[in-house]
């Protein structure tokens, strides 16, 4: 089964600064704010929607089609991916703009300062997916991620125009957008991924009922936090499945995506939408137990264990007939 995941790519710049921000505002001269701050430490992170759910497929040993805008300063962050089991043809670089970037300081209060450089992003828009489709051979699937607002709708159009299956999974961009804007991306998905609170968006922002969207979209899936997933699949009763117990909380991002990873790695798979759910809370459960959304390891003997555990030792022999984790 060949995947497209299209979505932003970014690199994060994260900053720790050992004051306070307020301590250096002046109240009455906020018209003329000009203020620099000494950090300690600075962490330099691979980022974005799409990346990290193709880092997660890749991990589980699926092949999955990178599909984003970079600048030509991505090319260490591409070794990165290649040696990771993503397929990077489908990326765009740019000759003008940098890869996107996120720039952000944190206090000790917990306090953030942050910019985001689109860059490249917002040339994914010229991308079309067929030569890409092309070249790989096959599109069972493509999801479509959070991204340039223009890409997102190029994207979904033409998967609607040439028949390809799709994905609707436009997470952070739902708070930027109208309902108007919000509809065409999701008419017509096989899936739709969001959270709890995206979910809510989705219908405040459409007006469409929960009868409406299962009525447009074949299978739609909701992450619930703590409380695990929910998959409801037109014409079945609803799965939820929970989530496996950490064995440490290090930083809940890029959770989402990694599950989105797990899940669409199980339905390449052929397994149902319970075993996908269920290595998909999983998967996540690595990256909250990691800083950083790219830096967990996945020994595959271990993640099975992490399966029978949690799910019993049925799931973890169905998962054990396709998984193909790099280590031992």
């Amino acid at each position: 089964m060949a995947v497209l995941i299209t979505g932003s790519v970014a690199t994060d710049h994260l900053m720790t600064f050992p004051g306070k921000f307020a301590d250096s505002i002046v109240a009455d001269k906020l018209d003329k704010i000009s203020l620099s701050f000494l950090v300690e430490e600075l962490d330099v992170r691979r980022g974005g929607v799409a990346p990290n759910i193709a880092f997660g497929m890749g991990c589980l040993g699926l092949k999955p089609v990178l599909v984003g805008a970079v600048g030509p300063d991505f090319a260490d962050y591409e070794s990165w991916l290649n040696r990771h089991g993503v397929d990077t043809r489908g990326v765009h670089v740019s000759t003008s703009h940098h890869t996107a970037r996120f720039i952000c300081t944190t206090d000790q209060e917990q306090n953030q300062i942050a910019s985001f450089y689109p860059g490249a992003m917002s040339e994914a828009r010229n991308i079309e997916l067929k030569p890409i489709v092309d070249v790989v051979g096959s599109a069972d699937l493509v999801l479509i991620g959070a991204n340039d607002p223009g890409a997102m709708a190029r994207h979904t159009d033409e998967c609607r125009f040439r028949g390809y299956a799709f994905a609707a999974d436009p997470s952070q961009q739902l708070a930027y957008m109208e309902g108007d804007d919000i509809k065409p991306l999701i008419e017509g998905a096989t899936y739709l991924f969001t959270n709890e609170y995206e979910a809510a968006l989705i219908h405040q922002k459409t007006g469409w009922s929960a009868a409406d969207i299962a009525a447009i979209v074949e299978t739609r899936v909701t992450t619930l936090g703590a409380e695990g997933a929910r998959i409801e699949r037109r014409g079945e009763a609803p799965v939820v499945v929970a989530v496996p117990d950490e064995e440490r909380k290090a930083d809940p991002t890029g959770v989402g995506d990694a599950f989105r990873a797990g899940f669409l790695s199980a339905k390449s798979w052929g397994l149902s939408d319970e075993r996908a759910a269920q290595t998909g809370a999983l998967l996540a459960t690595y990256v909250i137990e990691t800083v950083g959304t790219q830096e967990y390891e996945l020994a595959q003997r271990h993640f099975l264990e992490r399966m029978a555990k949690t799910y019993g030792d049925a799931a973890a022999a169905e998962v054990a007939a396709h998984v193909s984790c790099p280590r031992p």
